[in-house]
């Protein structure tokens, strides 16, 4: 090879270092990056500042644990309570059941009241004159007992009052005020209509007249 070949090969080689075959792109600047990872930790929430310091040794807060006395108040308060209520439910059962004829009741005391005074109507002495009456007065007072008897099977009593018994005001109501009586003011003098009690619980009280005290009494009360 000539002097002159060598020299063209080095300046075809310095030819293709200086010009590359592709174009490379710059690399990104430092500030850039920077600029970025700024952006992404903003972006990110810090709950490191909403937390308050927690001292050494200090617990986590929870549910705090009840006292043991205090359940057991507690326990022994719903206990009573529903004991309560079952008590309520069977005397409500027992009540329903008692009193299931209530109305039934009721509606056959008028039937009784034409009876009793279908009896107090005849006069003293009449039934021995006339035989029919006194059958059919003896065929009342049969349907009378018999119905009084049923009443009595089943706990209903029924109050009848005698003159001169003291007045009750719960069983007795009074009508109206008798004077001059001979009973002792503020009893009973006359009785109107018989009252009726369903066990303990009254259906209708008894329909009484008072005796009131006299003009006599009143005078004699003053001068004394």
């Amino acid at each position: 090879m000539t002097p002159s070949e060598n020299r063209t090969d080095v300046a075809g080689a310095a030819d293709t270092l200086e010009k590359p075959g592709a174009p490379q792109e710059p690399s990104a600047e430092p500030s850039d990056a920077a600029e970025q990872v700024s952006a992404n930790r903003s972006s990110t929430p810090d709950t490191s500042e909403s937390a308050p310091p927690r001292a050494d040794g200090e617990k986590l807060a929870g549910p705090s644990e009840d006292d043991p006395a205090e359940l057991r108040e507690r326990l022994l308060r719903v206990l009573a309570e529903q004991q309560n209520f079952q008590r309520r439910l069977e005397r409500e059962r027992d009540d329903a059941v008692r009193f299931a004829a209530t109305e039934l009741v009721r509606e056959l005391l008028q039937t009784a009241d034409n009876l009793s005074r279908a009896l107090q109507s005849v006069m003293p002495g009449a039934p021995d004159q006339d035989e029919a009456l006194k059958n059919l007065l003896g065929g009342v007072a049969a349907s009378e007992r018999a119905l009084q008897g049923t009443f009595a099977k089943h706990g209903i009593r029924r109050i009848q009052p005698a003159l001169g018994e003291p007045f009750d005001p719960n069983q007795h109501q009074a009508m109206f005020e008798v004077e001059g009586s001979g009973c002792e003011p503020g009893t009973i003098a006359q009785v109107v209509l018989p009252g009726y009690a369903y066990h303990e619980r009254l259906l209708r009280p008894a329909f009484v007249g008072v005796a009131r005290q006299s003009s006599a009494q009143q005078g004699s009360g003053q001068a004394a």
